[in-house]
């Protein structure tokens, strides 16, 4: 049937769909109507009324006034126009194909006062480390389109900034709003690795829910300090993770390390870092510049990559406004010639 149609009807007849055929079944509503009632007798009243203008277009083969005729055009019009609207006409057209990969990745973040010392370089100018890790943070999550994204900040408390979502821009923009001492100005790695892991939902993580398969959800977990608050120890939450089928890649921020502090603050703690990495099956990264950091963003980003071109998705136009537009002119036109006679 196709071969004798044109091509763009062809398409736009395979491209059409109805919302609620089944509508379509009170169309010879009227009809049955006027065989089964019987007709009102003069001077009679019922509870019933079937409009006589229904009545006399459905007797094929009488003779009619060209006004009835008229009439009886409109109130068909009107009822076949109204059914069509409700039937929910609409065509259905396939969106572009988007990149998938069917990974979720939580980013747990330091937030702590520490992120505050300026000894990153970023543009040839000296910033503090939360700019760097921004910039290039931002960057590595647009990329990851196709992917649920989720953002958590921990410092004393541990918080979920942006909950995991396909809105890459969304969890880029809540990651640049990111300000120090909004949970606090200490260090609470686990309480934060434990808080990513949660919203990573565990009944996922080992596939038995949604067709999730181990090594599909993994935390990228960012700090520049040694845990010295919250409630639970890093390497316990670590081994959670594992157990949850949760890669956890961390990354040891900052230009020295505890082991060589010689009494400074605030020095990174890699040694813990890296355990907590091992004990996940994930991979411990060590950055003390900016340059360091980018290369890190991208080493992560082919570890966590394959992703494809997802199925594409349906777009549904609908087009009953048209024949509910045809309705409303059938009705009106139809009142105007009442009103005439």
């Amino acid at each position: 049937m196709s071969g004798f149609l044109p091509a763009w009807l062809s398409a736009l007849l395979s491209a059409f769909d109805l919302a609620a055929p089944w509508a379509l079944l009170a169309l010879p509503l009227p009809l049955l109507a006027a065989r089964l009632i019987p007709a009102e007798p003069e001077g009679g009243s019922g509870a019933l009324r079937v409009p006589a203008t229904l009545v006399a277009g459905a007797r094929a083969g009488a003779d009619r006034a060209a006004r009835g005729r008229r009439r009886a055009l409109l109130t068909w019009t009107l009822w076949i126009a109204l059914v069509a609207a409700l039937s929910g006409p609409r065509l259905v057209m396939p969106a572009a194909a988007l990149p998938a990969s069917g990974r979720e990745i939580m980013i747990a973040m330091d937030l702590s006062g520490s992120m505050e010392r300026r000894d990153f370089a970023l543009d040839g100018e000296t910033v503090n480390r939360l700019t760097a890790v921004k910039r290039v943070g931002t960057d590595f999550i647009r990329r990851r389109a196709g992917d649920r994204i989720g953002l958590v900040i921990f410092a004393d408390q541990a918080y979920v900034a942006a909950a995991p979502s396909f809105d890459t821009a969304a969890v880029a923009r809540a990651l640049d709003e990111a300000t120090i001492g909004i949970s606090g100005r200490s260090t609470g790695i686990g309480d934060g690795l434990g808080l990513a892991l949660r919203r990573l939902d565990p009944r996922d993580a080992g596939g038995d829910a949604a067709g999730a398969r181990p090594g599909e959800k993994a935390v990228i977990l960012l700090s520049d300090g040694a845990n010295n608050a919250g409630q639970t120890a890093p390497k316990d939450v670590a081994e959670l993770a594992k157990e949850l089928g949760i890669k956890v890649y961390t990354i040891a921020l900052g230009p020295r390390d505890m082991a060589d502090a010689d009494g400074e603050q605030d020095v990174v703690d890699t040694e813990t870092l890296r355990d907590m990495a091992r004990a996940s099956g994930g991979e411990a990264f060590r950055v003390r510049t900016t340059e360091d950091l980018v290369r890190v963003a991208d080493a992560i980003d082919r570890l966590e990559g394959g992703r494809a071109l997802a199925p594409p998705l349906p777009l549904r136009r609908d087009l009953w406004p048209w024949p509910a537009a045809l309705a409303f002119l059938s009705a009106a036109l139809l009142l105007a010639s009442r009103r005439g006679a």
